[in-house]
Formats: structure tokens, sequence, C-alpha cells
């Protein structure tokens, strides 16, 4: 049980225990990292994995052990996985249909789905590109547009764009400046400040949507 539990924590948390995943399993870390972003994006019962903080730390590590972490290998493979993630997701969302907002089970909350559809219908199809940076959003979002049968290509277009500026972002971000001394110091405090950062856009929503209900009230 024991053993288990450190197994599911080390998924759970692989930002913070990615060195000792390099150290333990070597070359198959890239399959972990690919694993677990494709998960991420692609599940939607899945939206507590690590994301941006991941992005992040591989980058750092890529930095940091270029022997054992090619960052051209890491963006590309990451970048396969978030487009797949979010493929998987809209096909799910396309075969459950609408359905899906009749639903409300630990694993589909009802709320999660209203408050992806109300970012939906603000930004169209540029929430498949915003969505990535926002968590719990980012899961929901194709899911979203595969319910509301958005075009494919159009959504496909989105995905592409959204996946390969997240990945980069977040990457690169690591890849330069997780290896500073500050940040490398404080390496927690960074993981939960990008986390802060990530959700200050759909908090930025929120707050505009209260303010816009407000007059009416």
């Amino acid at each position: 049980m024991d053993a288990i539990k450190s197994i599911i924590d080390v998924f759970l948390h692989l930002d913070e225990h990615l060195a000792a995943v390099m150290q333990a399993w070597g070359p198959w870390t890239y399959a972990i990292l690919f694993a677990i972003i494709l998960c991420e994006t692609g599940l939607v019962v899945t939206p507590f994995l690590p994301g941006d903080s991941l992005l992040f730390a591989a980058g750092a590590m890529a930095a940091l052990h270029p022997d054992s972490l090619n960052i051209i290998t890491l963006l590309g493979l990451l970048f396969v996985a978030a487009v797949l993630g979010d493929t998987i997701n809209y096909a799910i969302g396309r075969w459950i249909g609408p359905r899906a907002f009749r639903m409300n089970t630990w694993f589909l909350k009802h709320e999660h789905l209203v408050r992806t559809q109300e970012f939906y219908e603000r930004h169209g199809g540029r929430t498949i590109v915003l969505a990535r940076f926002v968590p719990i959003v980012r899961t929901f979002a194709p899911f979203v547009a595969g319910v509301g049968r958005m075009n494919y290509p159009q959504f496909l277009f989105y995905n592409v764009v959204g996946g390969a500026l997240w990945v980069a972002i977040c990457t690169l971000a690591g890849y330069f400046f997780g290896n500073v001394p500050i940040v490398k110091e404080n390496f927690e405090l960074v993981v939960v400040g990008i986390v802060l950062v990530s959700v200050l856009p759909f908090v930025w929503e929120f707050w505009n949507a209260r303010r816009r209900v407000r007059p009416a009230e």
C-alpha cells in the first residue's frame, strides 16, 4: 500500500520529483512526461495532474542535464502530447454530446462544464488557445468544444497553435530561468507562482462577469 501511495504521489507531483525520476528511469523519462501531459490534457477525469509546473520543471532539468533531456526532443514530444491530448478530449466530448451537461459526477463536475462553456461563449474558438494557460479550463475546453460539435478543422488549428504556445512558453521559461540561483533555491515557490499566474486569466474573466451581472441585479 505504501508503495502504491508513493507511485501515485510521484505522478501527481512529478514536477517536484522529476530529478529522482530521471535518475531512476533514464530515457524512459520522456515517455513518463509524454504520458502525464497526454492524460492532463486528454482525459476529463485528470485535471489535477501537473501541467504548467511540469513543463517548467522539465525545461529546467533539460538545461541542467542536457545529456539526459534534450530540449529539442522534449519540446517535440510534449507538443505532440498536448495536441493529441486535446484531440482525444474533443473526440470524447463529441461522442458523449449534450447529455454531458446533464451529468454531475465526481469525474465530470457540472460547474466545471458550465464555467468552461461561459468562457467558450465569450472567446469562441480562441478559448482552445487561451484555456491552455488556465488549469481545469484547459482540461475541459476541448471536451466542451466536442460536445458543441465545433468544426474539427477549426478546432485543430486552435489546438495546434495553443499546444505550441503552451509547451514552448512554459518549457523554455524553465530552460532559460529554472536554474537561475534565486529561482533554483525557491523552486517550490516558483511552481506555486506559475500556478497562480496560470489562474489569473480565469479570475479576471470571473471578475468581469460578476461586474457585468451586478448592474442587471
